[in-house]
């Protein structure tokens, strides 16, 4: 059998480097026997490289003289076949056109040369969030699709935008060549469709990766070995996301795993005989989105999931996790593994945000394990999204449409959480905006027309809702200049984000994202527009405007946002305001059309609020609203 080892006493699962070589562990509780094949030993298995039975169906043993970067597979003899199987714990696959099936890869976590050790994400409620697929979000010339080093390359431009975070879609390993990522096998290891490998293009990210690090102030990589292998890009993207001050979320997929599972994947781990898939070791009989749902009854299984969570913590340093349809995990007996998970991960890692997504929204989601709840920080909120979409639906259909600004104040009023900033929202995200889904905002605002006045402008409006509204905003991916297409995993050139327009000069798309940026720095130089208190004022549906008040307990730093869906400029329309005196007009959405717009419908840069008590505040002013348009108004600090 394979050599004793100290390690061996309680070795972790997968397969990890240890001084003179490597052990093993996999959880294969009816095998009959196991083994480690590789290089190492030409792809055998005999006694030398026989794992031991350590209890609990565990399999363990220690094999000498293996190092970073070689190969190997499981060989499992089981009741009902025998042959290959990947270690589901992988760090990396290794794809190679002669062989049939993918390798393991080895590889050592401390390999890779991390430079932004003292990064701290921003505090949960002053998160703003970038939601993006690697595969189709930059695409470099003469590549098929995305990778990693593409997504780090933008990020001074994201930088520059001012998102305080990303959110990666699943970047786990999936069977299918092109995937949004919800059907991932190998969930320790990095999609290798998303890493550059020939030696020639490597070089030259390589050489632009050093250039965004010089940019930063910092040093570059040493070789460009530190870059090989789909782990060490992922790895370098978030390096690069720190250096520039940007934190990094996954999104992580629990509740099922595949659509298609391969013969040497972890579908039927210990070679049972395939049939009743609630014999498969990892799964139930129970199918989600074309995959599987796991087996939470089991502790192996739930034990696998949180030690995935805490694995993308410790080695990718990432800076929180997004849990897709917590609600299927619910639905299917998984409450249980959510608590477990989120609490681990709380003690491991606090400053790293949990959100869910649970469908319908539930705030038990949030609430603490000690007081029953699943214990995440945030989770995914619909109210404004649905109410900003209906009421640019409506708008469209021109005056005779009936807009519910009604509809969009219960949703900024009431997040359906105690705390408002648990609330991720958004008004795009992959599943709305998906290629054969609900049309981009751009389309929505117009649908005859995405590039006039009407889509740019009301499109505007939903942004400002989005960025001024209590709780953590998300953008999706081209939202900032206006991009119009819906997105497709596949990256068709079709389907593909507007760079080559917004670099090459389209005025359109400038314009909004200089409206996007500088709205993102009202929203973080403004602490009421990230804190919790939050009261609407005035809603008028024939006007279609609808006044919100923002301010924190205690401080002060008041804000009014002001918001129109109007075809037409209000003149003189008089709303309350919570203090007499100057209020500055610290942004308004309609400069931003034909940059700077010369006929801007404005205030002047202030009000004077000298007028009575209205709407329940102290005083008043009688301002000017753009048409399809938003004022924010900030109580002069000087007064």
């Amino acid at each position: 059998m394979a050599a004793a080892h100290p390690a061996l006493f309680d070795p972790p699962t997968g397969a990890t480097l240890v001084p003179g070589g490597a052990t093993f562990r996999v959880w294969a509780p009816r095998a009959k026997a196991v083994y480690v094949s590789g290089d190492f030993n030409d792809w055998k298995q005999n006694a030398s490289c026989q794992l031991r039975p350590i209890g609990g169906g565990h399999w363990a043993g220690f094999i000498p003289g293996l190092k970073d970067g070689d190969r190997y597979l499981f060989y499992i003899d089981g009741p009902g076949s025998a042959g290959y199987k990947r270690d589901p714990r992988a760090r990396l696959l290794s794809f190679q056109p002669h062989f049939p099936q993918a390798h393991c890869v080895l590889r050592d976590p401390a390999r890779f040369p991390w430079h932004a050790a003292g990064f701290r994400p921003a505090v949960f409620p002053d998160l703003i969030v970038y939601q993006l697929h690697v595969g189709t979000y930059s695409i470099s010339p003469g590549n098929d699709d995305g990778g990693f080093l593409d997504v780090a390359l933008r990020v001074p431009y994201l930088a520059t935008l001012g998102v305080t975070a990303i959110e990666l879609l699943p970047v786990q390993e999936f069977e299918t060549r092109f995937s949004l990522g919800y059907n991932g096998t190998d969930f320790y290891s990095p999609e290798n469709q998303y890493a550059v490998a020939a030696n020639e293009k490597l070089q030259r990210y390589f050489d632009q990766i050093n250039s965004v690090l010089d940019l930063a102030g910092q040093p570059g990589y040493s070789g460009i070995e530190v870059l090989r292998g789909s782990d060490s890009q992922l790895r370098a993207l978030i390096d690069v996301c720190h250096i520039y001050g940007i934190a990094v979320l996954f999104d992580v997929v629990y509740n099922h795993a595949g659509g298609d599972f391969d013969d040497n994947s972890l579908w039927f781990l210990d070679r049972m005989p395939e049939g009743d898939n609630n014999d498969s070791l990892y799964f139930t009989d129970q199918g989600w989105a074309g995959g599987l749902v796991f087996a939470y009854w089991n502790q192996d299984v739930r034990q696998f999931l949180i030690d995935n969570a805490k694995f993308l913590y410790e080695e990718y340093r990432i800076d929180g996790l997004r849990f897709d349809e917590v609600s299927v995990m619910d639905r299917f007996g998984g409450w249980q593994t959510c608590q477990s998970l989120t609490d681990t991960l709380r003690a491991a890692k606090p400053e790293a945000i949990q959100i869910a997504e649970y469908w319908p929204v539930n705030e038990w989601v949030v609430k603490s394990t000690f007081a029953g709840g699943a214990g995440f920080d945030a989770a995914w909120q619909n109210s404004l999204r649905i109410a900003v979409r209906n009421a640019l639906a409506a708008a469209s259909a021109g005056a005779s449409g009936r807009v519910s600004m009604d509809g969009i104040a219960s949703a900024i009023q009431y997040s359906g959480f105690e705390d408002h900033w648990r609330a991720v929202q958004s008004v795009e995200d992959h599943d709305r905006v998906y290629a054969g889904r609900d049309p981009r905002i751009a389309r929505l605002g117009d649908s005859s027309n995405s590039r006039s006045w009407f889509a740019r402008s009301r499109s505007r409006v939903a942004m400002g809702l989005l960025l001024t509204s209590p709780g953590i905003p998300m953008i999706f991916m081209g939202q900032e200049f206006l991009e119009d297409k819906q997105w497709n995993d596949t990256p068709d050139p079709a389907n593909l984000i507007s760079w080559a327009s917004l670099e090459g000069g389209d005025q359109v798309m400038a314009d909004f994202l200089r409206f996007t940026r500088e709205l993102i720095g009202v929203r973080r130089s403004q602490p009421a527009l990230r804190g919790e208190d939050c009261r609407v004022t005035h809603v008028h549906n024939d006007n279609r405007v609808l006044v919100f008040h923002r301010w924190i307990e205690g401080i002060g730093r008041d804000v009014m946002v002001v918001v129109s869906l109007a075809d037409r400029n209000w003149y003189g329309y008089r709303i309350g305001f919570p203090a007499a005196g100057r209020w500055l007009e610290v942004f308004n959405s309609d400069v931003y059309d034909n940059w700077v717009n010369p006929i801007a419908a404005g205030n002047g840069g202030a009000v004077e609020a000298d007028g009575p008590p209205l709407h329940g505040l102290t005083s008043s002013a009688a301002l000017t609203i753009p048409a399809n348009g938003f004022v924010i108004f900030a109580r002069d600090q000087g007064n």
